[in-house]
């Protein structure tokens, strides 16, 4: 059997829109949590498409209108996640973060939602990232758990936004919309949601017609002069899981979830704001 034909995932979509071109939906309800399973998924897809010599593009979108990736389970059960099989030895996250920004394929976000946590990790470790102009919200709020980032946004953003606009992002940890994502370089563009997929179809459809060779000697040099080294990305993570076993953030945690976390409430789609007045006692 062929891959497209024995792959079986649960919290994602594979389209094979042409040979070339691939389209990645994510698809766990209620709101698109990181689970052990979505990762899962990804991993066998990483797995193909790091010995594919024929897709040139990716484009991973989301079944859910309002989540894009909510963000990592807060409830994951770790040592699942862990045992998955990976390549690099890294924790399984980190595994996912790099692996997915080595590809040959040129890997498009196309964020049409909310994204935040280790949702917006995980755009920041694809090629592109296009949000839809009315409808994108985009955030690392790790601050409020007394943790840094631990996918590596640290280390992927000060390349796409600078230096102070980093520290904006990390500490701030608030909504940055589709409009404001754009101008800080966050996002490459930000395109009106009617629109939106049009565009996506359109952009990912003209580069996945290059030649392959040209397409990865191309991303080669960029990231020569873009990307941390791999073993940077480790050191995130360690410093992120230690963050987060510090006294009274799984208090904090829990009244996370009592208030809705995890769920479709209004604080999911209000968390940058919300989880301030929580993690602070406010």
């Amino acid at each position: 059997m062929t891959f497209i034909e024995d792959f079986k995932p649960t919290h994602l979509t594979l389209t094979v829109e042409s040979p070339t071109f691939w389209r990645v939906t994510f698809n766990n309800p209620p709101i698109n949590v990181i689970s052990t399973e979505m990762m899962r998924d990804i991993k066998e897809l990483l797995t193909e498409l790091e010995h594919n010599d024929t897709v040139n593009v990716v484009v991973f979108d989301s079944a859910d209108p309002d989540f894009y990736i909510a963000h990592y389970d807060v409830e994951i059960d770790g040592e699942a996640s862990e045992a998955l099989p990976g390549t690099t030895g890294y924790t399984s996250w980190v595994d996912i973060t790099v692996r997915l920004s080595k590809l040959n394929a040129v890997t498009i976000a196309a964020i049409r939602g909310i994204t935040r946590g280790a949702g917006s990790e995980l755009v920041l470790a694809l090629d592109m990232r296009f949000a839809s102009l009315e409808k994108a919200k985009l955030a690392q709020v790790e601050i409020a758990l007394s943790a840094v980032t631990g996918g590596g946004a640290s280390g992927r953003l000060p390349s796409l936004v600078g230096r102070g606009r980093t520290m904006e992002i990390l500490l701030g940890a608030e909504d940055f919309d589709g409009a404001l994502a754009e101008k800080y370089g966050y996002v490459n563009r930000a395109v009106p949601d009617a629109e939106f997929e049009e565009f996506i179809t359109r952009f990912a459809t003209r580069v996945s017609g290059w030649d392959h060779q040209a397409i990865i000697e191309v991303k080669d040099f960029i990231n020569k002069y873009t990307r941390l080294p791999d073993a940077e990305y480790p050191l995130h993570s360690d410093a992120y899981w230690v963050g987060v076993s510090r006294p009274g953030v799984g208090d904090r945690v829990g009244r996370l979830i009592e208030a809705g976390m995890q769920k479709r409430s209004p604080l999911e789609y209000n968390l940058a704001e919300d989880i301030a007045a929580i993690a602070q006692d406010i």
